[in-house]
């Protein structure tokens, strides 16, 4: 939907605090409300500011230069077993499971479980010659529940240390398998940020890199473990995290991670994301993917070879 009048920042800012869980769906609703003058209806508000992920795809889930399948992999220090979703570059040759070895990419979803949008990431890095895997935290939970909202209730529900295994075995089985190189990255939003900064804590010299997108830092003392090639990535705009930024660098430099950050000008929490127009910036968005790839390709072919 292209609304005529801008969103006010402040009810970006408040959607972005729905959906972390710090206000609940009625006081979303309301607050929504203060913001409804000169024409520019609650309604509109909220439809521009919820994601559509059909305007937001730009890949689609046919498309003949893919391969996707949905795997489920044991985790047995985890919830059991997690599912995800598995996107390669289409080979001819494809059935073949080393036909073709490829580096893996990790792709996290936020705090709502694997929607559209990350399974489009993962598409998006297939056709940059990358193997990806999506997990979807909520699997226990019977999976994405095809809604938001209700995603982001089943995952305050899931226990945060066997969700943290379920993702590290993800990990551990996309780089063991046989038509992967063995060397893998990571990358994540807002959640799926932090959690790939736990990933490099928690994996040490078997994760080659990590991208996270407006994710909270590692403890200060785990930073030492990290031996991934780590690249950041916040919206100037999104002031709690940059805020909180620079202790991650001086430990990220102190302990001599190859690193490095980027601030992104005019951007908001979540700016990364075209499923939400409202706080999508396209010129950053677009800069950040160049950059990642670019950091991706280096730290996962060039470092390997």
């Amino acid at each position: 939907m292209e609304s005529k009048k801008k969103i006010p920042a402040e009810a970006v800012d408040l959607y972005t605090r729905f959906i972390h869980g710090e206000v609940t769906r009625r006081d979303f609703l309301a607050g929504v409300q203060h913001f409804a003058i000169g024409g520019l209806t609650a309604a509109v508000i909220v439809e521009a500011l919820m994601p559509n992920y059909a305007l937001g795809q730009q890949v689609s889930k046919d498309d003949e230069r893919i391969t996707a399948t949905y795997e489920t992999l044991p985790s047995p220090d985890g919830n059991g077993f997690i599912r995800g979703y598995l996107v390669r570059p289409f080979s001819a040759d494809s059935r073949s499971e080393t036909s073709s070895q490829l580096p893996g990419v990790i792709v996290i979803h936020e705090n709502r479980g694997l929607n559209p949008h990350t399974e489009d990431v993962a598409r998006r890095f297939a056709l940059e010659n990358f193997m990806a895997f999506a997990p979807d935290a909520l699997t226990s939970a019977g999976g994405y529940p095809s809604d938001d909202f209700t995603g982001g209730q089943l995952f305050g529900q899931i226990d945060r240390n066997k969700m943290t295994q379920d993702f590290v075995a993800s990990a551990r089985w996309l780089k063991s398998r046989p038509d992967c190189t063995g060397t893998i990255g990571a990358t994540g939003f807002c959640f799926g940020g932090s959690m790939s900064n736990t990933l490099a804590v928690l994996l040490g010299a078997d994760l080659a890199a990590a991208a996270p997108f407006y994710g909270g830092a590692p403890a200060a003392e785990d930073v030492s473990k990290i031996r991934a090639a780590v690249q950041i990535h916040h919206g100037a705009l999104d002031t709690r995290l940059v805020d909180a930024y620079p202790a991650y660098e001086a430990a990220l430099r102190s302990n001599n991670v190859t690193f490095e950050g980027h601030i992104h000008p005019n951007s908001v929490h979540g700016f990364f994301n075209d499923a939400t127009p409202e706080r999508y910036n396209k010129v950053e968005a677009e800069l950040a993917w160049t950059q990642m790839i670019g950091w991706f390709n280096q730290h996962l072919r060039e470092t390997a070879a």
